[in-house]
């Protein structure tokens, strides 16, 4: 008895390399951003890339070979995802460790702002600072 689902007869595994199901039965992922059917012939697999700011398909070819180039760019895709990650929580942790110095910078700036103008200091023109002038009696 043939199973139509997967193609095949029953008890035979499909024959795609990757994770997911094959492009044509609908499970979407990740693995199947880059597949196409054209008209003239079965499914093939493309990549993406920039090239002088445009973006350019790239041809990489149809069924075990086409499998494998998804597979191994969802590899890149999921290593580069976790790399972003790992830098995500580094910067958190290291911004976690700034906050309590800029908060401190920030006081700091405040009081010797309130210092320079109670001692008769004004600002010239948003620059440097400059001691009031004395009106002439």
């Amino acid at each position: 008895m043939v199973n139509r689902k997967y193609g095949g007869a029953r008890g035979f595994a499909p024959c795609c390399v990757t994770p997911c199901r094959l492009h044509r039965f609908r499970n979407r992922c990740s693995i199947d951003m880059g597949w196409e059917k054209r008209d003239r012939g079965g499914p093939y697999y493309t990549r993406s890339r920039k090239v002088g700011g445009r973006v350019v398909r790239e041809y990489v070819g149809g069924g075990t070979l086409g499998h494998l180039a998804a597979l191994r760019d969802a590899q890149e895709r999921q290593r580069r995802e976790e790399e972003a990650a790992l830098w995500k929580e580094e910067r958190e942790r290291l911004e976690a460790l700034v906050a309590p110095v800029e908060q401190l910078c920030e006081a700091t700036e405040i009081l010797y702002r309130a210092t320079l103008v109670a001692a008769g200091f004004r600002r010239h023109q948003r620059g440097e600072w400059r001691r009031k002038r004395e009106p002439k009696q």
